[in-house]
Formats: structure tokens, C-alpha cells, sequence
């Protein structure tokens, strides 16, 4: 912690950090192109600029698509596998041993805790060591012709990956989508959102310095509308792996269908969190606090809906509500529980739901109101929120809200949690609590999520495969999964005799 400490004083003393990196990452080096535009990146937990990134353009994103197709076909598919896997170890390595400086980063750019974004470091480095002990075990089948014939598959790397990179997970998402390509011997061109540029742009630069060739990896920093479409749009672009709302999603599968390019989808959730009356309470308590306040609720995959059986909803919602006014917020380099939210338009969408659940005449039990750091009286936070026994049909349950807000839903028993887990647009994950564990296992058969958490949310890590149901996408990331998806399977059959 304590090149961490030097670059918060840095910060505190400045208002910036003199390690920023500036320009976009393009054939294995930074390069301000000549237009010269830039963008400002904004501190949540003051609501105030603290740096300038390029503001990239279709130009920008040719010359970064061409210098990865290059790339990809002069040298990178045809690296030996375990040559690869030299680089990402290499890469691991360089991660943890820049974990202070990203993590700092990370906190600026985004708002989390500067805990959280230490956790984030350390997960993106370990994508980097899972993949690169799978570079060299990436191995085809064989098929029982018969005598006369000899059959086999093997798996090539699709080509040209691009990479939307979201606001909410800036270094996990990149390392999950970077690491697995990498593996495969795909090139990769990377859009991180305009709120969040620096850690993908110091991330490609790690890369470079752990041995990778010039233009496996580039990163153009810019708006939606001004890179990420032409990138999703792109005709020598082979795949896409894109992470954020349903509405973009749509966009880039529109885009992608022109010339037909594969796509994998993350998109938003609902998720739910079914307590039972049998479970473990301290347990499903923290788990279900964690669930949602953790990065201020701004999580995909957050517990956002808690199911919980009627017997005992009382008790438990009276302790998360006296846990909940508990939670101390503030700055994320100071470690609260709570950070700021990540931008004033996204606090602004938030405080709308919360409007509009009073005008309902919604229970909210605590929180509801825009607020700031108590201890500055800035920035963009939103208090730590429960709404209380909300209908089926109520937007607070159906719609994602992305921000510190639980939503509690009564069930009489486990069939009618099932059925409200089940009974959402989104299915992208979900976590029960029981100390039933044949009970556990019928709900996880039954409820329609791509993943399932039994007595502990977000358990599991990158061994885990990641993706939702519904409109929660599809596709998978991490473990072997995310690995083939970054493939094209080649079938070959031969007669020998």
C-alpha cells in the first residue's frame, strides 16, 4: 500500500496523476493522432475532472483494426501455443506488480472502493494466469470412422476480436475478454467507455512489456457513437464481445449482422437472491448486503431482488434495514462500504425510479434520496436503498436500476419463489439461500439464469463460465468456455485406406 498512499497523496496534492497514460494504445506504443481531440474523465467521489483522454474517431478505429489484422496474420495465430502462455504469465506477473497504481487508477476513474479495485487488479491477473495455463491445452477430438478413415477437429482462433469494454468493471471485463483471446492467438482492438479510459489503455501497455508483438493489442479510447460503433461495424473485425445495457446490445447485434460477425453478449439483470426460511441468517445477510451494495450496486449481475419466505421476512428485512444505515459512504480512496455512482446522468436515472416509487406510494424502509460525501459534500452518490414488498409487476422488480437499491419481493413458500425468480425479462444470474441442499439444487435447476449461487453470492471466480439468459444475452465468458468462444472448430476427415 504504500506506492498507493504516494499516489493518493499525489492526487489529493494535484488533482491528477502524473502516470496517466495519453493518446490511444496503437501498434505497441502510445500516440496522440493528429487530430488532437481529447475528452475529460471525472472523479465520481467529487463530481470533478481530473484528467483528459483522445477522443478517438473512425479513422482512429481503421488504423487500430488494421494494425491488429496485420498482426494477426504475420505473426500472432502462428506463435506457438506455449509461447503465449509465456507472455500471459508474464503479463500476470506485471499486473500484480502494477497493482497499486491500477488500483488507484481504477478508483478514480470509476468510483468503487479502493479495496474493490484491488480485488479487481488481483482478478484480472489471475484471468491472465488461468488462460495462459490453457493456451497449450486447447485440444481438438477425434471421431471412430472406422478403419479406412482417420477424423479429428481442431480449433483455430477466430481472427480480429473487438472489445466494448463497460464503466462498471473496466480492468476485470478487459482481462476477461483480453486474456482468453489472447490464448487463442486472436488479435485484439479494445473500446473502453469514455467514463473509464485509463486502465485499458495501462493494461495494453503491461501487455506489450510482457512480450506481446506489436498490434496484438490495441486500444482506442472515444465515445460510443464516435469509435465503438465503427468498431462494432467494422467488416475486418471477426468477433465481438460487448458488455452493457440491452438497448447497445441490440445495436451492436444489428452492426454485427451486416457482415455477419459473431458476437458474445453480457447484458443487464434482475437477479435474484431466494432466502428461505431454513437458512443460514447471519450468512444470507451479508451475502445479500454484499449482493447489492457492493460498487454501489452497479453490477450486472448484482442481487437486486431478494425473494424471501414469508415467515421470516420481518426479522430479516428489519436487520438488513439497521445494517443498511449503518453503511458509512464517501470517497473511494477512502475505503467506505458505499462509493459514488459513476456519472450525474446515471445518478439522475436512479433518483427516477425512486421518484417514481413514491409517487407509487412505494415502502420505501430506508434510503431513496441523491446524497454526497458527508465528509466533503461532494460527488454522486445515492443512499443505500430498500424497498420493501414490492408487486411482481412493479418496474422496481422488473427493470434494472444499477444502483445501491434492493427491491424485496415476498414469497409464501420455495415453489412461489421460483416462480417470481422466474418471472423477469433478464436471466443472468442468481443466489439462494438454504440449508436444504436437495432444495438448493431444485431451485437451480429451476430457476432460468446462466449462473447459480448457493450460500454465497458471487462465489466462484474465472474458473466459472459467465453469461446470462433471456435478455441477459448469451454467449460465455471465463473458464474453458470463454476460451472456445474466441475459436472457429475445423472438422477434417480423411480416407486412409
Amino acid at each position: 500500500m504504500s506506492k498507493a498512499n504516494d499516489l493518493i497523496a499525489e492526487y489529493r496534492s494535484t488533482g491528477t496523476l502524473g502516470l496517466l497514460p495519453a493518446g490511444h494504445f496503437i501498434d505497441g506504443a502510445f500516440s496522440q493522432p493528429a487530430h488532437n481531440r481529447t475528452m475529460e474523465s471525472f472523479d465520481p467521489g467529487s463530481a470533478t475532472p481530473f484528467a483528459r483522454f483522445t477522443a478517438g474517431t473512425k479513422e482512429d478505429i481503421d488504423q487500430a483494426v488494421a494494425s491488429s489484422r496485420r498482426a494477426f496474420d504475420t505473426v500472432w495465430r502462428d506463435t506457438a501455443p506455449v509461447e503465449r502462455s509465456r507472455i500471459l504469465q508474464r503479463a500476470s506477473a506485471l499486473i500484480l506488480e502494477n497493482l497499486d497504481l491500477l488500483a488507484v487508477v481504477e478508483t478514480l476513474d470509476s468510483g468503487k472502493a479502493l479495496q474493490e479495485a484491488m480485488g479487481d487488479v488481483r482478478g484480472a491477473a489471475r484471468a491472465f494466469e488461468y488462460y495462459a495455463g490453457a493456451c497449450d491445452k486447447l485440444q481438438g477430438d477425434s471421431f471412430p470412422l472406422g478403419p479406412d478413415y482417420v477424423g479429428y477437429t481442431i480449433h483455430e482462433p477466430v481472427g480480429v476480436t473487438a472489445h466494448i469494454i463497460p464503466w462498471n468493471f473496466p480492468i476485470s471485463t478487459a482481462a476477461r475478454g483480453f486474456a482468453p483471446a489472447l490464448a487463442a492467438g486472436c488479435t485484439i482492438v479494445a473500446k473502453p467507455a469514455e467514463q473509464t479510459p485509463f486502465t485499458a489503455l495501462l493494461l495494453a501497455d503491461l501487455l506489450f512489456k510482457a512480450g506481446l508483438p506489436e498490434g496484438v493489442c490495441n486500444v482506442v479510447t472515444g465515445t460510443g457513437a464516435e469509435t465503438g460503433a465503427p468498431l462494432t461495424a467494422h467488416p475486418d473485425v471477426d468477433h465481438i464481445t460487448f458488455t452493457g445495457s440491452v438497448q447497445t446490445g441490440r445495436t451492436v447485434m444489428k452492426a454485427a449482422a451486416e457482415d455477419i460477425t459473431r458476437v458474445v453478449l453480457e447484458l443487464g439483470g434482475k437477479s435474484p437472491v431466494v432466502v428461505l426460511a431454513d437458512c443460514d441468517r447471519e450468512q444470507a445477510v451479508s451475502g445479500v448486503l454484499g449482493a447489492i451494495y457492493e460498487n454501489a450496486g452497479q453490477i450486472c449481475s448484482a442481487g437486486s431482488r431478494l425473494v424471501i419466505e414469508k415467515s421470516i421476512h420481518d426479522d430479516f428485512v428489519a436487520e438488513l434495514v439497521a445494517r443498511t444505515k449503518a453503511l458509512k459512504l464517501g470517497h473511494g480512496l477512502g475505503n467506505p462500504d458505499v462509493g459514488p455512482v459513476n456519472s450525474s446522468e446515471h445518478l439522475g436515472k436512479i433518483n427516477g425510479f425512486l421518484d417514481r416509487a413514491r409517487a407509487d406510494g412505494s415502502d420505501i424502509v430506508t434510503g431513496g434520496s441523491v446524497t454526497e460525501d458527508p465528509a466533503t459534500g461532494c460527488g454522486w452518490f445515492f443512499e443505500p436503498t430498500i424497498v420493501d414488498a414490492v408487486s411482481a409487476d412493479n418496474e422496481l422488480a422488473r427493470e434494472e436500476i444499477f444502483g445501491p437499491v434492493l427491491t424485496v419481493q415476498i414469497a409464501d413458500d420455495a415453489d412461489h419463489a421460483l416462480a417470481l425468480a422466474n418471472d423477469c425479462q433478464y436471466g443472468l444470474v442468481a443466489g439462494i439461500y438454504t440449508s436444504d441442499f436437495a432444495k438448493a439444487h431444485r431451485l437451480a435447476r429451476g430457476i432460468d439464469a446462466g449462473q447459480i449461487y448457493i450460500n454465497e453470492y458471487f462465489a466462484g471466480g474465472i474458473e466459472v463460465p459467465f453469461g446470462g439468459n433471456k435478455k441477459s444475452g448469451f454467449g460465455r465468458e471465463k473458464g474453458l468456455e470463454g476460451l472456445v468462444s474466441y475459436c472457429k472448430t475445423k472438422s477434417i476427415a480423411a480416407r486412409i485406406g
